[in-house]
C-alpha cells in the first residue's frame, strides 16, 4: 500500500535540528574548502541558464507580464530542485550521512563565501603592477563604469562588492534556512531564485526596467531583513577579526554600526547601504562610486591593504554566521520539544 502524500511529507519535512545543524555545518566547510563545483554540475548554474533562455525569449511588448512570469517560472523551477533534493536524500535506503551529503552539497550552491574573496586578490595583485588591466578585470565583478576609475575608487569599489555581496550570497540564504527549518532548502533555493533572477535583468535601463521589474522587487522584500541585521553580524565579526589582524590593522565594530544606521540611505538599492556602511565604518575607509554615492565621508581613501582586511573580516563573519544559524535552529528545537 502506497503511503499517503502527508506520511510522506511529515517524515521529509520534520523538524530535526540535528539533521539542519549538520546539514548547515557541512554545507560552509564544503564552500571554505572546496569553493564552487563544476558549472555543470551547480545548481545555480541551472538556473541561470533557464534565466537566459526565457530572457531571450522575451516579447516586446507586455514586457512586465512576461517578467513577472519568467521570475515565477524559475522560482518554481528552483524550489522543485530543492524539494526533489530533499525527498530524494530521505528515500528509505539513503544512510544519514548520505543524507546529510546530499544536503549539504545543495545547500553549498545557495551561497558562496570563498568565491566572494578570490577574485578581489586577483584584483589586487593586478593592481599593484597595472591599474589599466586592473580597470577591466573589474568589469566583471561590478556594475559600474570602470574606465574612468582612480586607484583607490578601484578599491572602494572591490570592498563594496564584498561587503555588499555578504548579504546577497551568505547570510540571506542562510537567514531562509534557518527561519523555515523543515523546509529551510526549498526556502534558500525560493531566495537563490530571486537573487539570480535580480543579478540577470533587475537593471533600471530601458531593456530591463520593466522586464526585471518583478525580479528586482522580489530581491529587495527578501533581501530586507538580512540587509538590516548584517551590521551586527559584521561588528561581532570584526571583534573576532581583531584577534587575528595586527594592531595597525585594527577594526572598528562601534562605527560600522554607528555608521550603518546614519548612512545606509546613501545607496539607491534600499538594502545594500546597510552592508557597506557597516563595512566603511568598520574598516576606517571613504567608499565612492562617482556621481552616485559617498559613504564615510571623513574617512581616509581605501589602500590595497584594505581589501585583505575585508576579506579577514567577511569570511570570519560568514564562519559566525552559520555558528549563528546553528545555535538558533538548536534553540527552536528546544522550544519545539518543550511545548
Amino acid at each position: 500500500m502506497m503511503p499517503e502524500l502527508s506520511e510522506i511529507l511529515s517524515t521529509e519535512f520534520a523538524y530535526s535540528p540535528t539533521e539542519l545543524i549538520c546539514v548547515l555545518i557541512l554545507a560552509v566547510v564544503l564552500d571554505l574548502i572546496l569553493g564552487e563545483p563544476p558549472a555543470a554540475l551547480h545548481s545555480v548554474v541551472w538556473i541561470g541558464k533557464l534565466i537566459a533562455f526565457l530572457k531571450e525569449k522575451a516579447p516586446k511588448s507586455g514586457r512586465k507580464i512576461y517578467g513577472i512570469f519568467m521570475a515565477l517560472t524559475v522560482i518554481l523551477f528552483s524550489v522543485s530542485i530543492a524539494v526533489i533534493v530533499v525527498s530524494a536524500a530521505h528515500l528509505p535506503f539513503v544512510p544519514f550521512w548520505a543524507c546529510i551529503l546530499i544536503q549539504a552539497i545543495f545547500l553549498k550552491m545557495t551561497f558562496a563565501v570563498k568565491c566572494m574573496v578570490q577574485p578581489a586578490k586577483k584584483i589586487r595583485k593586478i593592481l599593484e603592477n597595472d591599474i589599466e588591466t586592473a580597470r577591466k578585470e573589474l568589469i566583471t565583478y561590478v556594475s559600474r563604469n570602470t574606465s574612468k576609475l582612480s586607484r583607490p575608487q578601484i578599491i572602494s569599489a572591490v570592498i563594496e562588492s564584498i561587503s555588499e555581496n555578504y548579504v546577497d550570497a551568505l547570510l540571506s540564504p542562510i537567514f531562509f534556512y534557518v527561519v523555515f527549518g523543515p523546509f529551510g532548502l526549498p526556502a534558500a533555493y525560493l531566495f537563490k531564485a530571486a537573487s539570480t533572477l535580480d543579478s540577470m535583468v533587475g537593471y533600471k535601463n530601458e531593456k530591463y526596467i520593466r522586464l526585471g521589474w518583478f525580479s528586482a522587487k522580489t530581491d529587495d522584500v527578501f533581501n530586507w531583513i538580512p540587509a538590516r541585521i548584517s551590521p551586527a553580524f559584521i561588528a561581532v565579526g570584526a571583534v573576532f577579526s581583531n584577534a587575528v589582524l595586527s594592531k595597525a590593522d585594527r577594526l572598528k565594530p562601534t562605527e560600522g554600526i554607528r555608521l550603518s544606521f546614519k548612512e545606509h540611505k546613501t545607496t539607491p538599492s534600499p538594502n545594500s547601504g546597510w552592508p557597506m556602511a557597516a563595512a566603511a565604518g568598520t574598516l576606517q575607509v571613504r567608499f565612492e562610486k562617482p556621481e552616485t554615492y559617498v559613504i564615510g565621508e571623513g574617512y581616509r581613501d581605501p589602500d590595497s591593504a584594505d581589501i585583505a582586511r575585508v576579506s579577514v573580516l567577511i569570511i570570519i563573519t560568514s564562519i559566525l554566521t552559520g555558528a549563528a544559524g546553528c545555535l538558533i535552529i538548536g534553540a527552536i528545537g528546544y522550544m519545539i520539544s518543550i511545548i
